[in-house]
């Protein structure tokens, strides 16, 4: 059952690239005593997600985070390395921290896995954006499978 706008996030452990190597984080971090704008891409480097989704974000990070955003936060089920890799051909910088949930478990936990196996790229994470504050979902965009409708920053940025 995919988690539902009132419901709060999973508490878990990932791990992310930093500065010193792999780190690890949680999503009480995250998102407690914050208001944080979370999406989600089925894979690094595809071409939606590489085109539109994730470039929209970075692009109007200064505008979210002036409607009182503190974090964007980008999920899928990458490892670390990939993630990272991407943040750079992307540009993210600051913008947007990349957050790899590279065995799916923060997707699975929310009931947002999506099985891909017939295609051989294995079980990812849908495509959707939220609003969460103080790790509660208040807003959530979820797209249909192979759309990139309603996930955009830009429609995103009316729940602000």
């Amino acid at each position: 059952m995919a988690i539902k706008v009132g419901e709060k996030i999973p508490s878990m452990t990932l791990a992310y690239k930093g500065a010193d190597g792999i780190q690890e984080v949680t999503t009480d971090s995250i998102f407690k005593g914050k208001t944080v704008v979370l999406f989600s891409v089925p894979g690094a480097f595809t071409p939606t997600c590489s085109a539109k989704h994730l470039p929209g974000f970075v692009q109007n990070a200064a505008a979210i985070k002036g409607k009182g955003v503190d974090q964007i936060v980008c999920t899928s089920v990458n490892d670390p390395f990939v993630m990272d890799a991407w943040a750079k051909d992307q540009k993210t910088g600051d913008a947007v921290f990349m957050l790899p949930d590279g065995s799916g478990n923060l997707a699975k936990a929310m009931g947002m896995e999506f099985d891909l196996t017939g295609r051989g790229l294995g079980v990812r994470g849908q495509r959707y954006a939220m609003v969460v504050k103080d790790g509660v979902v208040k807003s959530l965009h979820l797209e249909e499978p192979g759309k990139f409708e309603v996930s955009s920053a830009e429609n995103v940025m009316k729940d602000l």
